[in-house]
């Protein structure tokens, strides 16, 4: 199942953005909040953020946002460190 959000234009004209980065800003800051909400865990967040492991575990800690680190993370870095 795919979600279409709306933003109403008058939102969308309002960031100070290039038209071409809109999209991908608007998924990467919804990845951010739902991680740190715990909604999402680390690996559906950064693949919603369309980044990679490292790039996405720098990119929260430049926002200040700490670690969730579960079974489920440990268990994706053990199957990491076996490959």
């Amino acid at each position: 199942m795919d979600v279409q959000l709306h933003i109403p234009e008058s939102v969308v004209q309002a960031m100070r953005l290039p038209e071409e980065r809109i999209s991908q800003e608007l998924l990467l800051e919804l990845a951010i909040a739902l991680y740190r909400q715990g909604i999402l865990s680390f690996g559906k967040a950064r693949e919603l953020a369309g980044m990679g492991k490292y790039e996405f575990g720098h990119l929260l800690g430049d926002r200040g946002v700490l670690r969730h680190y579960g079974p489920e993370e440990l268990e994706d870095d053990l199957k990491y460190a076996r490959s």
